[in-house]
Order: C-alpha cells, then sequence, then structure tokens
C-alpha cells in the first residue's frame, strides 16, 4: 500500500486491482465486520436459548430459512437492519437488545453536551463553506470504491513532506 519508491509518482502504486482492493479494504474496515457479525451471532443465539426457541421456530416466526439463521449465530452472514428487526420481533426484544446485553437500554453517551463551537472552523464560513458543499455534492455522487481511492490518496498526500 506504500510507495517504496519516492520519486515515482502516486498512480503507480495504484495501478494494480490488488492494490485498489487494499486501499478499498482499507477504508471500509473489513476486518472489523467479521468481528461484529460474531458478536451478533453469539448474542442472537443467546437470547434464542433463552427464549427456548429453536432455529426452526424462528424461521416460522420470520420466515427467514433455519440455515440462514444457522448463518447467522456463527457469523458467516451479517443481516441487515430489516433482518435484525425481524429476528428481535421474532425473539420477542427491543432490537438494542441484540447488541446490548444489559436488562436496561444504554446509556446515551455525552455527544450533544460537547463544548460550543468557535465559530471559526474551516469550512463554517464563506469560499470555505462553499468548497466544502461542492465535496459534499461530488462525494455523493461516486461510487463507494472511487470514494475510497479518493480517501487513499488524499491520505497519501497529506502524509507527504512538504518540500
Amino acid at each position: 500500500m506504500t510507495d517504496k519508491s519516492p520519486g515515482l509518482p502516486l498512480t503507480v502504486g495504484l495501478c494494480s486491482p490488488v492494490s485498489n482492493f487494499a486501499a478499498i479494504n482499507y477504508w471500509n474496515h473489513v476486518h472489523d465486520m467479521e468481528d461484529q457479525s460474531m458478536i451478533i451471532g453469539e448474542r442472537l443465539r443467546a437470547l434464542r436459548e433463552e427464549k427456548q426457541f429453536s432455529q426452526g421456530d424462528i424461521e416460522k416466526r420470520t420466515g427467514l430459512l433455519r440455515c440462514y439463521i444457522s448463518r447467522v449465530e456463527h457469523g458467516y452472514t451479517v443481516p441487515n437492519v430489516e433482518t435484525l428487526e425481524k429476528l428481535a420481533r421474532a425473539l420477542e426484544v427491543p432490537i438494542y437488545q441484540l447488541f446490548y446485553e444489559g436488562a436496561d437500554p444504554p446509556k446515551l453517551s455525552n455527544f450533544l453536551n460537547r463544548k460550543k463551537t468557535t465559530g471559526t472552523e474551516w469550512g463554517r464560513k464563506g469560499e470555505d463553506a462553499r468548497l466544502l458543499a461542492k465535496f459534499s455534492r461530488l462525494f455523493s455522487r461516486m461510487e463507494a470504491s472511487d470514494l475510497g481511492m479518493v480517501l487513499f490518496m488524499a491520505q497519501k498526500m497529506a502524509r507527504r513532506k512538504a518540500v
């Protein structure tokens, strides 16, 4: 992922499909997804066994195939939000309990109580705000692979020493 030859242009290291794929994976944190799927799967299985439901019972309640439920529980498949809602309804639990083991809902972070900004941040006013809005519009139209490549290149440029 890093260029070994400092004299070559940046695009040399990004031309091969392997490098492109590696850059996209770096930004999407694919390795973290495996850990999360295991946590969700283990939690689903624990809740199912706690309620004394079989995978067949969950299949009847959700319409999902038993083999799919098994794949989720073993961490081979990551369910989407709609499927998680179906599973939560079938298990008769609020959806947050699929991610959290406590009896009460988790406490909210103090994100909203953070220190107020001074108004001098980049992109808040004037030309900077217009440029940021333009970037936002352009990035929203890009495909994930292209966006990953742009972010990778920006990171490489930020790490380069000024001459």
